[in-house]
């Protein structure tokens, strides 16, 4: 099951007031962990006293008792008094913050900046993360982290169209068993010269924890800073040509082309254990193969640019090989990736340490290829990577990175209307205090590494910049409470390292959102993310929303990979998916009729626009094909700068990628790009399908620039009405 929520109706009402604090919620609150909160805008609930206590714990402060509470709490209310300056400082677009500004008089700074001046005062400092030292009159001092940066994210090149798909689900005739890279390449070169497309979306492509099986999710990975090599396209690597025994080489290709056709033509799922045991073997014959001097010395600035970072994922993949990927169980000193006994299994073992940091490298440069194809294409905003909300408690970022993640907690949602329950995602948080203390250093290395071969970047669940639900371990869902971020500080960040790559920000902002949230996103230029069926006048009839009055900075999309494809649910094949599985909560008819209600109101607002296109006396014979062409007609009338166009939409595809709150009862992050028949269509396939170029040409004869070769007028602007 993917950590994701699933989509509901936008909270915009404000929340009514807070419940009576005590002084265990006043020091919670004064650590940002929320004493109460509001699962709907007219109801507050007060958050678990257990939980608050375990939340507390976790950032480091103890209140296990009345006597702790009273003294954790004046300890924390004196620091609040006598602290000059906070931790980190934000400074938009050029303006002296208002930290500084009401330091007292005859405060002196001292700056140094990331560009190696010094200075003495806080106004025209270049952007990036500076070290500030501040003395007091008084003799107060303070060491912060100023970060400068822009007011505002890059905006998108005019309006742009573009393709959004699960990479490991689009096999191509090469492809070993699932997608790669090389059809990555492939798909964004052939997108934006023959579809004028601008970009490409894809799944997060973070490393993923090896096991047996390997959770398939890309949404709960290793590591979030390098990718997963099982991407890697072997044939694409310049020493394959060279490798030694080209018979065995010879007999994994051949082997590959099994795992191939047997999910093209056989009906089996996508294994990527399968894939990964292939690959592997094949990756070991190729690193044997010396590297020339250009080779070599590109390899070596790579080490020296990702530096400590990349020698800890290495050491955890090559720790993994030996005592499993659950890092928790190796021996006591190999916990701790600091430690002595660490620094000598690595000495020991530098041999696997040296492969897997060389797959790092050939995967980063296999993604460069990728984007540099879409930019090569003419595409405008090229490659959107997706950054997944956390990591696996086991896997290489929560080892190497222990001391920023809250130990014992996860990550969920609490209960709402949706889920009685709530949900755990297994997720470990980072911890807020840790991160503004080191100047929020891990999130900008995650942020430069996804950026670096990036137009854009999709953020799951952006909400997490502001607050996320903390769950203490082994307790339930309904028994966690809300821990604040800086969210000032944590998009600051964002702004700088998206204006340093000039790649634009896309959050992902389904579900219950908490007021003022949204329009602090929109300001500083994160386009928000808008689902057809989701978007209706929630403070009114409950209608759909009329084109005009959707917002503009936002990815405008038809469905998403947790949704059921725009056939299914136009079919109504979701919901007997959903009743096979013992999903609904009603009966089958209730279910099928308030189905069928949903999609006819759309069906109709989509008719009287004149986007769906009927026979007289009705629409009795509109097929399927039609009304998918009609809805992306309609998100085209509205104004959002970014369409996405789900691939298996093009071709009909009825099957959800993910189906959340399933495990094992489906094929979850498993499933081939397949045709409205369930048969799976490799690349090529797709290429050719005359369904597909049907859609594509109602979408770039409707929106303005398309962003590629061939899109027209670049310029974008507003669809024609």
């Amino acid at each position: 099951m993917a950590p994701r929520r699933p989509a509901d109706p936008p909270q915009t009402t404000p929340q009514v007031p807070q419940v009576p604090q005590t002084p265990l919620s006043r020091l919670a609150e004064l650590h940002g962990v929320a004493s109460s909160y509001n699962p709907s805008p007219d109801r507050t609930v007060a958050a678990d006293d257990t939980a608050l206590v375990a939340t507390l714990a976790a950032l480091g402060v103890d209140a296990s008792s009345p006597d702790a509470v009273s003294a954790a709490l004046a300890a924390r209310e004196a620091e609040t008094r006598e602290r000059l300056l906070p931790p980190t400082v934000v400074c938009w677009g050029g303006q002296v913050p208002a930290e500084l500004a009401g330091l007292p008089d005859g405060t002196r700074l001292r700056i140094a900046t990331e560009q190696g001046e010094t200075r003495a005062s806080a106004e025209q400092l270049p952007p990036g993360v500076h070290a500030l030292h501040a003395t007091a009159p008084d003799g107060r001092t303070a060491d912060t982290h100023l970060v400068v940066a822009p007011a505002r994210l890059p905006t998108p090149p005019g309006r742009t169209y573009g393709l959004l798909v699960q990479l490991y689900s689009l096999l191509s005739r090469r492809s070993w068993g699932m997608g790669d890279l090389g059809d990555l390449s492939e798909l964004t070169a052939w997108a934006g010269r023959a579809l004028g497309a601008g970009f490409v979306q894809v799944n997060p492509l973070h490393a993923a924890v090896p096991g047996a099986p390997t959770d398939p999710s890309p949404y709960r990975p290793s590591s979030r800073r390098f990718a997963d090599p099982v991407h890697l396209r072997v044939e694409d690597i310049p020493e394959f040509a060279y490798a030694d025994e080209p018979d065995r080489l010879r007999t994994l290709l051949e082997r590959a082309e099994r795992l191939r056709e047997s999910v093209l033509h056989k009906g089996a799922l996508i294994d990527r254990d399968a894939v990964w045991e292939l690959k592997r073997e094949a990756l070991e014959l190729v690193r044997a193969v010396p590297l020339g001097p250009g080779r070599r010395a590109a390899y070596a600035d790579f080490l020296a640019e990702e530096g400590e970072a990349l020698e800890d994922h290495a050491t955890w993949c090559a720790l993994a090989e030996v005592y499993g990927s659950d890092w928790h169980t190796w021996p006591q000193g190999l916990r701790d990736p600091r430690s002595s006994e660490t620094a000598r299994a690595r000495a020991e073992l530098m041999d696997r340490v040296d492969f897997h940091t060389r797959l790092a490298w050939l995967t980063d440069a296999q993604l460069a290829t990728a984007q540099r194809s879409a930019r090569d294409a003419g595409m405008a905003v090229g490659l959107v990577h997706d950054l997944a909300v956390g990591v696996h408690p086991d896997g290489a970022d929560a080892w190497a990175q222990q001391e920023y993640f809250a130990a014992g907690m996860s990550v969920g949602a609490p209960p709402d209307a949706f889920n009685a329950r709530g949900q755990d995602w297994g997720l470990p948080p980072w911890r807020p205090d840790r991160l503004a203390t080191s100047g929020y250093a891990p999130y900008r290395r995650l942020l430069r590494a996804l950026f670096r071969h990036a137009g854009a970047l999709r953020i799951d669940h952006v909400m997490g910049l502001f607050r996320l639900w903390w769950i203490p371990q082994g307790r339930p869902p309904t028994e966690g409470a809300y821990v604040r971020y800086d969210a000032e500080a944590m998009l600051a960040i964002l702004a700088l390292e998206a204006s340093r790559a000039g790649a634009l920000v896309i959050g992902e902002d389904l579900g219950t959102v908490e007021p003022g949230v949204r329009e602090t996103l929109q300001a500083r230029g994160v386009l928000g993310t808008s689902v057809l069926w989701f978007e209706r006048d929630w403070d009114g009839d409950g209608q759909p929303l009329p084109p005009e009055r959707w917002r503009a900075d936002c990815l405008a999309t038809a469905t998403t990979h947790d949704l059921p494809p725009t056939a299914a649910r136009l079919t109504g094949d979701h919901v007997e998916l959903r009743d096979r599985l013992g999903l609904l909560t009603g009966s089958l008819e209730e279910e099928r009729a308030a189905a069928a209600a949903d999609t006819g109101e759309w069906l109709t607002l989509l008719t009287r626009l004149g986007l769906l296109h009927c026979a007289s006396g009705g629409c009795p014979a509109v097929s399927e094909e039609a009304e998918i062409q009609a809805v992306h007609r309609f998100l085209l009338r509205t104004p959002a700068r970014m369409i996405g166009v789900w691939l298996p939409d093009a071709i009909g595809d009825r099957r959800p990628q993910n189906l959340p709150g399933t495990w094992d009862q489906y094929p979850n992050w498993r499933l081939p790009v397949a045709d409205a028949e369930g048969r799976p269509v490799t690349l090529e396939e797709l290429a050719a399908s005359p369904r597909l170029h049907a859609l594509i040409e109602v979408v770039r004869a409707r929106s303005g620039g398309g962003g590629g070769r061939g899109g027209g007028d670049r310029g974008g602007g507003r669809a024609e009405r």
